[in-house]
């Protein structure tokens, strides 16, 4: 072969190799586009099927709201309004506005003291508010007026709560003092019974949920001294002890919901969520395709999670997993800061307030 056909031929398998390297350099950029984009709106038939709005529901510019909550007994969702400082009242059944109660300390600047923040209706029917000035609430549903407060001791807010509907207990998050805290309240007495301190839970304390099974509560806390990833704090409501806690993975988790059927634990973590056995503390599955999970809500009604991802770094999510294999279903965008979410079972509607707009209910079609 001559020098030049040498050369010729040299410079072809060249030009060859350089297409197919940026070949594979597009098609692997527009793989990790397609993967995002993905992740960022995959709905899997999940849609916009009403928008709630009411007078200052949304309000305009910022809209501090905080734990959304379904009794499925009277079917009526619930939103914590700091903004409005009140809770506001949704017929899940119609999907319409039906009313709000005030009496909350409102927002003034600071997530720390504003309230209402958690919400939750216990099987007496009572509905119990924590507000910024570490108080709980009690309000009388029938007349939609408040009928008690207990002051919890702290400074700042009492923040989120569940409920052992055996012993009729209530748990109070205290996670934003200087040495966090956690409630005890007997729904029956309307009274104080119980507190216990969390004095090395350096990150506050978040979330917790109770466990009909194992009769325990179990609590979100974001960091400790010896688990600076966080942890899911066991504690048993007859001794008000803490039993066990359970580490995890970089996590730093702020919303809990439970299936209990197969007795696993979703954690809303600042990274990938995580789904934790509830009698081992092993993690079982992470969700790698969403990130930055506020409140979390498990609905037996379709036996799936449905996590608020405000911070998921591709844009804020609706995200949903599927409980029966721990598996990721699907996400659906949302706005900057809807960080709340609950599902109503018997109609299977998702309930997400979002900023500049409402109460945005999705379901599946």
């Amino acid at each position: 072969m001559s020098t030049n056909a040498k050369t010729r031929l040299t410079w072809s398998l060249v030009t060859l190799l350089v297409l197919a390297i940026i070949a594979t350099s597009v098609s692997y950029v527009v793989n990790i586009h397609l993967v995002q984009a993905q992740a960022r709106d995959t709905s899997h038939g999940l849609r916009q099927i009403a928008l709630i709005t009411a007078p200052n529901i949304p309000p305009r510019g910022l809209w501090a709201f905080d734990i959304s909550y379904v009794d499925d007994q009277n079917q009526v969702y619930y939103l914590a309004d700091a903004t409005n400082a009140s809770v506001d009242l949704i017929d899940t059944r119609t999907n319409t506005f039906i009313g709000e109660i005030g009496g909350f300390r409102g927002f003034h600047g600071s997530r720390e003291t504003q309230g209402p923040g958690g919400v939750l209706v216990d099987d007496l029917g009572q509905l119990w508010a924590s507000d910024g000035d570490s108080t709980v609430k009690l309000i009388d549903l029938s007349s939609r007026t408040l009928v008690a407060t207990l002051h919890t001791g702290g400074k700042k807010r009492a923040d989120e709560m569940a409920y052992d509907p055996q012993d009729q207990l209530l748990l109070v998050t205290n996670g934003s003092e200087v040495v966090p805290f956690t409630t005890f309240i007997s729904v029956t007495r309307r009274a104080i019974v119980g507190k216990l301190v969390f004095a090395d839970a350096s990150g506050g304390l978040e979330a917790p949920v109770f466990d009909a099974q194992t009769h325990q509560f179990y609590v979100s806390v974001p960091a400790n001294t010896q688990y600076p990833g966080g942890a899911v704090a066991v504690v048993d409501p007859l001794t008000q002890r803490l039993v066990r806690e359970y580490p995890l993975p970089a996590c730093d988790p702020s919303g809990v919901a439970l299936d209990p059927t197969t007795q696993e634990l979703l954690l809303g973590c600042s990274g990938h969520p995580v789904i934790v056995s509830a009698l081992t503390g092993q993690v079982v599955a992470t969700m790698v395709q969403t990130s930055g999970c506020d409140e979390v809500w498990y609905n037996r009604g379709d036996r799936r999670f449905y996590l608020a991802a405000f911070t998921n770094p591709t844009g804020p999510v609706l995200s949903v997993v599927d409980a029966t294999r721990d598996s990721w279903v699907g996400n659906v965008a949302t706005v900057k800061k809807a960080h709340s979410v609950a599902v109503d079972p018997l109609t299977n509607h998702i309930f997400v307030p979002q900023t500049g707009r409402g109460i945005v209910v999705y379901a599946q079609t």
